[in-house]
């Protein structure tokens, strides 16, 4: 299995999980963070005043898939998030040694795949 965990723009976001979904895997994770590339921030003005902002606004994106889908999803990370300018992003792939299914306690690569069926929840 394999983690990858995207930082892209957060004007990108929807582009990238359209494409996420078109590719055929919608399961992933999101979390709003702040940083920094070689760019080291940009300058901005704000009432006449300008000031560097180091740490930017992106997003993180963390999905975990069997091995055999990496590049699928990689590719359509890469086509949806390019801008072509400095400040896109980057992916890090990384190997998962086990997952686990919390409801079920099952395991292995079985968690991580896509289901055809509808899950239901009960509402407590």
């Amino acid at each position: 299995m394999k983690k990858i965990e995207a930082i892209i723009r957060p004007a990108k976001f929807e582009d990238v999980k359209a494409a996420l979904k078109e590719a055929g895997y919608g399961g992933l994770t999101v979390t709003e963070v702040d940083g920094h590339g070689m760019q080291k921030g940009v300058t901005q003005q704000w009432r006449g005043r300008q000031y560097k902002a180091e740490l930017l606004p992106k997003i993180k994106l963390e999905i975990v898939c069997p091995a055999n889908e990496k590049d699928k999803i990689v590719k359509a990370i890469m086509r949806s998030a390019h801008t072509g300018q400095v400040g896109d992003g980057k992916i890090f792939v990384y190997e998962v040694a086990e997952a686990y299914r919390i409801s079920s306690g099952e395991s292995g690569e079985k968690v991580v795949m896509q289901e055809k069926e509808t899950r239901t929840m009960a509402v407590l």
